[in-house]
């Protein structure tokens, strides 16, 4: 995906000023009371960004008290059935006789999400300052859930041509859903633990303990390739070579021999002195960051080191190639934008900072083409940022952290979370009700 840099401009990362407020603080002002509360919000599950109504209650005359608002379901969709992920309970507990004002107090909501809810047992209902919804924002919305998985999802994948959605996870199975019916159509037994999964073409990779795992979706041909030392955390495709990063340090790379249809080693890259866990490949360069804190670039031509890039003081967990600009996201809370300098090398032209650790970035345009980067974090959210702004324009929240994230076709996207959940998304104008 490309957009425009605006000719290479370095300041183009920087932040835009003028970016307005949520509405949030202040009095009321004669204007403001002539507005309508929003509905949505009274029932804690407004997921406008911005909303055009009001987020606090106006001033309420004596006797008078608020009204809820219904949740309404999700549109019906092609991977199947409705979905409501925004139902909660409004039951209160007994013992809360004391708080038998909160229905006439206003209640001004954070976008933090509410625990007991996810649970199914907040107190408060619509009164909870916290979100009792999984999104925040407009433009994007949920379409259904595949649930099968026992532990986390590590890796989702859409072959070239298929219509078949392939997730792996730690619970060491691969499932095929069937994107007609969003029915999972198989299930595949691997021994061992999914630490990463890619496509390319026809052929699903899978990194597992000690191998990668080569499947051909058209000709059900099925490989296993030797070398790695370790669990493979992850892999990407460059120059017509699989690169796979390993436990132990190395980057190994295959090179597939048509006359005999097999992967046969061609490189071992060394350098890194901790586990390889993030590989991209761009502007015939291959990227890798490791947890020894370190990116370290090579030219796929020679497969040496030519930079080695020490800016992060933590894990780097992803890497994401976008037009001239190489992003990378750590432990660190940070968010690294790096662009080449006259000499070649790299250096850093924009930090975003986050409050928590960064898991994993993905780009891709939203449903008027605009690019938009995905940014998974351990607070268990994935925040959207348009490019190259940074400014937020909205969230997704999941009950764990989000370790996969992978575009589709027609403007769907998919996320993969700690509880094994997978999560069907898609782009669409305009504001969602939920």
């Amino acid at each position: 995906m490309d957009f425009d840099a605006h000719g290479g401009n370095k300041r183009v990362f920087h932040r835009l000023g003028g970016a307005g407020g949520d509405g949030g603080g202040g009095g009321l002002s004669t204007a403001d009371t002539r507005q309508k509360v929003c509905n949505y919000w009274r029932a804690g599950k407004c997921n406008r960004f911005p909303c055009p109504y009001l987020h606090r209650e106006l001033p309420l005359p004596p006797a008078a008290t608020a009204n809820g608002a219904a949740a309404k379901r999700f549109a019906n969709n092609t991977w199947g059935r409705n979905n409501n992920f925004n139902n909660h309970s409004n039951n209160y507990r007994a013992g809360n006789s004391k708080n038998s004002n909160i229905n006439n107090r206003a209640v001004i909501k954070t976008d933090i999400l509410c625990r007991n809810w996810v649970q199914g047992n907040c107190m408060y209902g619509e009164k909870c300052k916290f979100l009792h919804s999984w999104t925040v924002g407009d433009g994007f919305k949920l379409l259904t859930q595949l649930e099968g998985h026992q532990k986390v999802v590590s890796g989702i994948t859409l072959p070239s041509g298929s219509d078949k959605l392939y997730s792996g996870s730690k619970d060491e199975t691969v499932r095929v859903w069937d994107c007609a019916s969003g029915q999972c159509a198989g299930v595949i037994n691997l021994g061992g633990e999914v630490g990463c999964m890619i496509s390319e073409g026809p052929w699903i990779f899978i990194g597992v303990t000690n191998f990668v795992k080569a499947w051909n979706t058209q000709t059900n041909t099925d490989l296993s390739l030797s070398g790695p030392v370790g669990q493979v955390y992850a892999m990407a495709v460059g120059n017509d070579l699989l690169f796979a990063g390993t436990q132990d340090g190395a980057i190994l790379a295959w090179k597939f021999n048509v006359t005999t249809n097999c992967f046969e080693p061609a490189a071992s890259l060394k350098g890194h002195s901790l586990a390889v866990v993030s590989l991209v490949v761009g502007a015939n360069k291959l990227y890798s960051g490791s947890m020894d804190n370190s990116i370290r670039v090579w030219n796929l031509e020679t497969l040496q080191c030519i930079q080695t890039l020490t800016e992060h003081t933590s894990v780097v967990m992803s890497l994401l190639c976008w037009d001239q600009f190489l992003l990378s996201c750590s432990l660190d809370k940070t968010i690294k934008v790096w662009f080449a300098t006259d000499s070649g090398n790299l250096e850093v032209t924009y930090t975003h900072n986050e409050e928590h650790g960064v898991l994993a970035l993905c780009g891709m345009p939203d449903s008027e083409g605009k690019p938009v980067l995905l940014c998974s974090c351990n607070d268990n959210s994935v925040r959207f940022y348009d490019l190259p702004s940074f400014a937020e324009r909205g969230k997704i929240f999941a009950k764990q952290e989000i370790r996969a994230i992978q575009l589709g076709p027609g403007g769907l996207f998919f996320t993969g979370d700690g509880t094994g959940q997978v999560r069907v998304w898609q782009w669409c104008n305009g504001p969602v009700a939920t």
